[in-house]
């Protein structure tokens, strides 16, 4: 069973990052959009467009993904269902997503929505401008998931 990369191609600041690791590991990154993107003309990275139907991209990973792949995703909700199939999940920022952890995120998710919505609420601002640590912190954990996976097969 061959290791696959998922990338949820919406708006992931680490996509020259994954392609670097993947091309040190010999592993297959699945580009996954609602729309044409320019992905490098290599065998191991594929570009997969789907429909514009909302969550096209997310079911089409959360469908193929399995105990051999890894999601990039900042998406909470995709990410929970790819823990679902005992897929690895990584946040741009190079968190990982665990069983463990996602209810917790989930949770956070909706207080945030709900706080957003308020009409008397403060402007309370999105999530922290994406950094030179998180990528840094991002291809640490790649490379590691990469390596668990491996040594898995064997």
């Amino acid at each position: 069973m061959p290791l696959k990369i998922y990338i949820d191609a919406d708006a992931c600041p680490v996509r020259e990052e994954t392609y670097k690791v993947a091309r040190r590991h010999n592993v297959e990154v699945i580009v996954v959009s609602n729309s044409f993107i320019r992905v490098p003309r290599e065998p191991l990275i594929n570009l997969q467009i789907v429909s514009e139907n909302f969550d096209a991209a997310d079911d089409y990973i959360a469908n193929n993904v399995d105990n051999m792949s890894i999601t990039i995703t900042s998406d909470i909700l995709l990410a929970e269902r790819c823990l679902k199939t005992d897929g690895l999940v990584i946040a741009p920022n190079g968190k990982s997503f665990t069983k463990d952890s996602i209810g917790g995120a989930i949770a956070t998710r909706a207080i945030m929505a709900d706080l957003r919505a308020g009409a008397d609420m403060p402007n309370i601002g999105g999530p922290k401008p994406f950094s030179s640590k998180d990528r840094s912190n991002f291809l640490n954990t790649l490379h590691v998931k990469i390596e668990k996976l491996k040594r898995d097969l064997n």
